[in-house]
């Protein structure tokens, strides 16, 4: 068994996010990185593009071109913010609202392929190591 915590955290990773944007494409027609974006828009309607940003670990560069490609599929609406001409705010369309709907399924499918053959138990500790990883280390 390989021991290397790094190697083996960004191969997984990379793994992962391979596979579920092949698939999120496939099923969807949009990368896992929008309908990341869409969840995040769904849960804060309305947000600065500056705070999705921050939120998807992305540049300010890289998520105009991200939300300018999202808007350009209907996914999703960008409008002058109201205090701050400069600042642009984000909401969803109904295309964007269906796409969500369409998603849980394939999340739900994704969520249960990385921890198939593992028990409760043992999924609890891997959710505690990789809650650790994300938020404390």
């Amino acid at each position: 068994m390989d021991k290397r915590f790094f190697y083996l955290l960004n191969k997984a990773r990379h793994r992962v996010y391979k596979h579920a944007d092949q698939r999120s494409e496939d099923a969807l027609g949009i990368s896992v990185t929008q309908v990341g974006a869409l969840l995040l828009v769904a849960g804060d309607e309305g947000c600065l593009l500056k705070d999705l940003a921050h939120s998807l670990h992305l540049n300010s560069s890289a998520l105009t071109g991200l939300a300018g490609r999202m808007e350009s599929k209907g996914l999703l609406e960008r409008r002058t913010c109201d205090r701050d001409g400069r600042a642009s705010r984000l909401y969803l369309t109904d295309v964007g609202r269906e796409k969500i709907e369409s998603a849980k399924p394939l999340i739900t499918e994704l969520n249960n392929r990385m921890t198939d053959g593992f028990s409760d138990e043992e999924v609890t500790v891997i959710l505690k190591f990789l809650n650790y990883l994300a938020n404390d280390f």
